[in-house]
């Protein structure tokens, strides 16, 4: 099938991106300084697409044959994409000059992550889905290992790809029970079997395969074996990035999938599975991290916790907690790439300054760095009235609406477990002495990227509201 004008315009934010890949590639074949331009070219061309979805959100479109959407929420999710995208540029522009990581390919890939989730995002058909997703998987298992002198870069990327492929057997083992009952890989089509009582068995084994490749990628337990490793293991503006959108793109697809079948009828099957797999997450992701000393593992367990957080609002069944759940996704990019750049701006070329230790008396040394800090920890831990509060405060309400009271109640012991390794690092920066000197590399990029995300952090949490009536008014 040749797309056609209209079906390109429909999806213009994909293609602006897909067109960057491809200049960005003539420009590190054709010209010599490929390496200074490619950066701020990836940077101009993040922020134009993110600016354009915004823009143009309210028209809600289908192309290819209804293979992809665009408007509306999709353009929603374009934006977190790429917006979080234009920062980890920011934070990446000195960090990978300073660990000598090839800069060139680092943005490519980027670019071409982005491109991947935008196509899950946008998908309406598992095709579609499978697509964007191995697009997107495959640059991570590049550059979770792009620091290739350093051998826990090296695991890191061994470990996620041999664990990634086995996840992405569940996926396809799936969607070939989903094709063979149903005879099509569309979800419209697939929702109307499931009305119609069409191969019911076969249609929720391959649904629940599905689910199972998926809970990998947003680091649900107990799916979550690979995620403290390659946080640690890959470049820290890396896990920023994959700890972000990567998982912004997985929940999309959840949402899309998931929410018109909960509406069908009784066929309320996959809400205790997802409920389950949201407690385990929550509790497990908290307590462990307590026992964490180096801080990017500890930002990695409390990705789990923040997974379970958002899987509570899929479990929910219901418009408003597939809301709250984007709502969330939009907080916690930022929040997370902002905790991620600070660490990235402290860490030395030796990965040095990564143990919560290192952050004793950093108050003294670098206030406004400390500040900063601090207040993605209290977002992150949840403390009003930043966006991560109402992140989980809208999770927590859907779950009530749906019934799931005790789920809500684990979801705020979790959350009260998690203040603890937050605030710990807040006590170590504010009130413990260090006789070492922390040496960094400044890099006004990194903190201009770092500052925005704070800001948004603030913004998003002083109009929660604002944000979660636009995205509801596109849910339902």
């Amino acid at each position: 099938m040749i797309p056609s004008l209209q079906d390109l315009f429909n999806i213009l934010p994909p293609v602006i991106i897909g067109a960057g890949i491809l200049i960005a590639l003539t420009l590190e074949m054709f010209v010599k300084p490929a390496k200074k331009i490619i950066p701020h070219f990836a940077f101009l061309v993040f922020l134009f697409t993110a600016y354009y979805s915004l823009m143009t959100m309210d028209k809600e479109t289908y192309s290819l044959n209804t293979l992809m959407s665009g408007g509306g929420l999709t353009n929603i999710l374009y934006f977190i994409f790429t917006f979080g995208s234009a920062i980890v540029v920011l934070i990446s522009y000195d960090f990978i000059r300073k660990k000598d990581i090839v800069s060139s390919e680092y943005y490519i890939l980027l670019m071409s992550a982005v491109l991947g989730m935008m196509i899950m995002a946008s998908a309406k058909d598992f095709l579609m889905v499978f697509l964007g997703l191995e697009q997107m998987s495959v640059c991570f298992y590049i550059l979770a290992g792009i620091n290739r002198r350093n051998l826990l870069s090296n695991e890191a990327s061994l470990k996620y790809f041999l664990l990634g492929a086995f996840a992405t057997g569940f996926i396809v083992y799936g969607i070939a029970f989903i094709y063979g009952a149903s005879g099509s890989l569309s979800y419209l089509v697939i929702t109307n079997a499931i009305v119609t009582g069409q191969n019911i068995t076969f249609l929720t084994i391959g649904l629940l395969l599905f689910i199972i490749g998926f809970s990998f990628k947003i680091a649900a337990f107990p799916f979550h074996m690979w995620v403290p490793d390659v946080y640690q293991g890959a470049p820290t503006t890396v896990s920023a990035f994959m700890s972000t959108t990567g998982k912004t793109a997985a929940f999309a697809v959840l949402i899309a999938l998931l929410l018109p079948l909960f509406t069908v009828g009784n066929y309320q099957i996959f809400g205790p599975v997802l409920s389950l797999l949201a407690a385990l997450s929550m509790i497990y992701g908290s307590i462990v991290a307590i026992a964490q000393k180096d801080i990017k593992r500890m930002l990695a367990y409390s990705s789990i916790a923040h997974a379970g957080y958002m899987l509570i609002g899929i479990a929910a069944g219901i418009p408003a907690g597939s809301a709250g759940v984007i709502y969330y996704l939009l907080a916690y990019t930022f929040m997370n790439i902002g905790a991620f750049g600070i660490v990235a701006y402290l860490e030395g070329v030796e990965e040095t300054n990564l143990h919560i230790e290192d952050y004793a008396g950093l108050a003294n040394q670098k206030p406004v760095l400390a500040a900063l800090l601090s207040l993605f920890m209290f977002a992150l831990a949840g403390i009003p009235p930043l966006a991560g509060f109402f992140g989980k405060y809208y999770v927590f309400v859907a779950a009530i609406k749906a019934g799931l009271v005790w789920l809500a109640l684990v979801g705020i012991v979790s959350s009260a477990i998690s203040v603890y390794f937050y605030l710990r690092l807040v006590v170590y920066m504010y009130f413990r002495e260090n006789s070492k000197t922390i040496t960094v590399f400044d890099s006004s990029y990194s903190m201009l990227g770092i500052i925005i995300a704070a800001l948004l952090v603030i913004i998003v949490g002083v109009f929660p509201n604002t944000v979660v009536e636009l995205i509801t008014h596109f849910i339902s």
